[in-house]
């Protein structure tokens, strides 16, 4: 699996290898040659963001899920923007070079662009960061990055450099460039007509305290998912019609019905929950995710927290899945707003035979604290799995208890609980 620094370290080494390539070696050590590297390597890991955008099959399998590639997509952004920050400081020229353009502009325009450019990245990743914008007001500044992409790449080829279209550096931005303004054209034009996606209706839609959870069947063709994995929902209303990913809280069935939980956990969430009725249809971009049970565990524990508990109710849903493996599921909830409730999901995970530990005070409640370690210390240690769903406070808390108790770091898998 793919951690998000390896990219971001990747390219921007291969960069400022290219880069080395095509200026003099008595050059190297000066502000002109690592503002021209910085530049080179922010426009590559601009490129690099953008081909993750586009949601594709290969590029998910690589990193190990689409909650990583977002992930890793975030820091090559923002990594961009701090190498764009030392492009910007210092000059990225000097007499020893021999500069030309690839793409001659008026000198306001060539200015122009490059302070854009600047400007709109700096944006875009703030408001990316800043949890408080509403996401309805985040999802349509981002999508100026494709727009934001061209403009950094007119920069590249407006300003005067030392760096030819047929040097290595050249080549290496054009290609990286090439396939970034592809993906963008995809994710934006394309992606909603031809991505894997079906029409669905909504047939029930229990509602609990800030949650629901909503049961769609497909009006044709439905979606193939293993049990875990998440889905785009977009529904087909006013209002509503933002495309958000659910974990899908079921197995998949003859009839192809889908069930998701829903929390009440920003502007969209709330008002999709007030709203939402039978009837109403919805498309479903799937399957996203390899959040699955691990085929080589004999011993499992489950930590799902909030709305977290989905896809282990999924499991628990999988009728295909092997019934002589060992399953603690602990779930943390808030009193007074656990949805499903309680007893659903305890006679859920009876008639799997699965043990049902539900925690309304805490990670650090000491039942809880010695029920864990218990289970860890009973089994072998090489066959046990650990997979936790919820915020990352509990995944902490998890993860430096079972640590601290023996367990390999590897042995801890989890599906990262926020996009954004």
């Amino acid at each position: 699996m793919t951690k998000p620094w390896q990219p971001v370290v990747a390219i921007a080494v291969v960069s400022a290898g290219f880069v080395l390539v095509d200026v003099p070696a008595a050059t190297w050590l000066t502000t002109a040659t690592m503002s021209l590297a910085s530049g080179v390597a922010a426009l590559a890991l601009m490129a690099t963001a953008a081909i993750l955008s586009g949601r594709w099959a290969w590029v998910e399998g690589f990193f190990g899920g689409l909650d990583r590639v977002y992930e890793a997509h975030k820091w090559l952004a923002i990594s961009a923007l701090c190498l764009a920050s030392v492009h910007l400081l210092f000059k990225a020229g000097i007499g020893q070079w021999e500069t030309a353009s690839i793409l001659a502009l008026p000198g306001e325009w060539t200015r122009f662009v490059r302070q854009a450019s600047f400007v709109g990245l700096m944006l875009i990743v703030m408001l990316s960061l800043n949890r408080n914008v509403p996401y309805s007001a985040w999802r349509w500044w981002h999508r100026l990055s494709g727009p934001l992409f061209l403009i950094v790449v007119l920069h590249w080829v407006s300003i005067k450099s030392p760096l030819p279209l047929v040097s290595p550096a050249g080549i290496w931005l054009g290609v990286l460039s090439g396939l970034g303004v592809g993906a963008a054209v995809y994710k934006l034009l394309l992606y909603p007509v031809i991505a894997n996606h079906a029409e669905y209706r909504v047939v029930g839609v229990t509602k609990g305290p800030a949650a629901a959870q909503v049961e769609l069947e497909p009006t044709g063709r439905g979606i193939s998912f293993r049990p875990g994995q998440f889905g785009f929902l977009r529904m087909k209303v006013d209002g509503l019609r933002e495309s958000h990913p659910f974990t899908i809280a079921a197995a998949e069935t003859p009839s192809g019905q889908v069930s998701f939980v829903i929390r009440a956990l920003g502007d969209y969430t709330q008002k999709l929950i007030a709203d939402i009725q039978p009837d109403m249809l919805a498309d479903i971009y799937a399957p996203y995710g390899r959040f699955e049970r691990s085929p080589a565990a004999a011993r499992e524990i489950w930590v799902g927290g909030g709305v977290g508990i989905s896809p282990f109710v999924a499991w628990l849903q999988d009728k295909n899945a092997e019934q002589d493996k060992r399953v603690s599921l602990f779930y943390f909830y808030t009193p007074g707003r656990a949805f499903p409730e309680i007893d659903a999901l305890r006679d859920l995970a009876a008639q799997k035979g699965v043990e049902f530990v539900p925690v309304s005070s805490g990670p650090g409640t000491p039942s809880f604290v010695e029920r864990f370690v218990e289970i860890i210390r009973e089994d072998d240690l090489a066959k046990l799995d650990i997979a936790v769903c919820g915020p990352a406070g509990l995944l902490n808390h998890i993860r430096a208890l079972a640590i601290a108790n023996g367990v390999e770091p590897g042995q801890i898998r989890h599906e990262l609980f926020v996009f954004r």
